[in-house]
């Protein structure tokens, strides 16, 4: 498995797993303990998430839940790019910008972002590619099928795994070919964007099957719907518990970065699962 992701100023060491905190600068994402709209409390949450022991920070001004609305790019540069500016003066930790649009990608990277988290994998915006590539920043591309608003209408696949692993090897080919590295490049299967309950849980099963593509693997299941429904629990603020054993269980499986709300708890179970999985202190 690749050994570090580089940034576009940093080197994020994959020697145990890291953990990726949520900072969601968003009135409606689907998680309400989340939430931070107002500056200040987004800048206290940030250094919080440090605090708590973040390996890096993934700012996002756009929810992408099921059934969201698209926010119009300068609203979403208004949200994210005050928090990176300040944020990135105030913790040590590398921050990641969660947008798909080339324009707040740019904007936020020039504020002092690391990297790009886009949930499209260079799908949605033309211009993705080579705003990353000329930016220098590190890139993560998940696997999803349509845009928020309406990837829940039809989560039906013939070959689950197969699809999102041709998806994802298309995505960083056309990465590479805008001029990326690959050693910038990080994959996520896009666990809940555009996937049935059933295929959430087949991704996980048959979460090594990744590993093909050579790719740091990024894993997003923070109290996510797929586990309410497991456990019988609506509200999401009640699904740390089945959360923290899918990062466990992630770890297993060789997923090295997990992207969560819960960064304590989470970074917790990821490096016990660790030690034991390596019989080693982490």
């Amino acid at each position: 498995m690749p050994t570090q992701l580089v940034g576009r100023h940093c080197t994020l060491s994959l020697d145990r797993p890291r953990i990726m905190g949520v900072l969601n600068v968003t009135p409606d994402s689907f998680y309400a303990g989340s939430r931070q709209v107002a500056l200040d409390d987004a800048l206290r949450q940030g250094v919080r998430l440090a605090g708590e022991g973040a390996d890096l920070i993934d700012i996002g001004g756009e929810s992408t839940r099921p059934g969201a609305a698209a926010v119009d790019v300068d609203e979403e540069l208004e949200r994210v790019v005050p928090v990176i500016e300040r944020l990135s003066r105030e913790v040590d930790c590398p921050l990641s910008v969660d947008t798909n649009k080339s324009q707040v990608a740019a904007a936020a990277v020039a504020a002092g972002a690391e990297f790009v988290n886009d949930i499209s994998g260079l799908q949605f915006d033309p211009r993705m590619a080579e705003t990353v590539a000329q930016s220098g920043a590190g890139l993560f591309l998940m696997h999803t099928r349509g845009r928020p608003r309406s990837m829940q209408q039809d989560t039906r696949y013939d070959d689950l795994l197969g699809e999102i692993v041709g998806y994802l090897r298309a995505s960083v080919a056309q990465a590479v070919t805008a001029g990326i590295s690959e050693n910038r490049l990080a994959i996520d299967p896009g666990i809940g964007f555009g996937k049935s309950f059933e295929g959430n849980l087949e991704i996980l099963h048959r979460l090594k099957e990744l590993h093909c593509l050579g790719r740091p693997l990024l894993l997003g299941t923070s109290r996510k719907s797929f586990i309410g429904k497991v456990l019988g629990v609506d509200n999401p603020a009640d699904r740390l518990a089945g959360t923290l054993a899918t990062i466990s269980l992630g770890v297993a499986s060789g997923a090295q970065i997990f992207r969560v709300h819960d960064v304590k708890p989470a970074r917790e179970a990821a490096l016990m699962a660790w030690a034991i999985c390596r019989e080693q202190m982490p």
